[in-house]
């Protein structure tokens, strides 16, 4: 492989793990001041993939144990069933 070609390559990949690192920062920043709350989700109002779905609004059912939304920090110890999960959130941001 050339010099050139290697240093092309090189600038590629640097500029997609710029990228996916600024887009998880993002993500981050977002959501400051939340935490994710599973187990109390109706149907198709989950925020994020779980390993029966691919994205957000999937989940079929009520109260999928792996189902989660975004809530004001505090709020989730207070429902019933519910549980406060940290999971990566692979949603990307705009």
């Amino acid at each position: 492989m050339t010099t050139s070609k290697r240093l092309i390559k090189t600038v590629i990949t640097t500029a997609f793990a710029l990228a996916a690192s600024t887009a998880a920062l993002d993500s981050f920043a977002a959501h400051e001041g939340e935490e994710q709350c599973a187990g109390v989700v109706k149907a198709g109002k989950n925020d994020c993939a779980t390993s029966h779905n691919q994205c957000h609004g999937h989940v079929t059912s009520d109260a999928d144990p792996q189902a989660w939304v975004y809530l004001p920090k505090g709020t989730c110890e207070r429902i019933a069933g519910a549980r406060v999960v940290s999971v990566v959130d692979p949603t990307p941001t705009r």
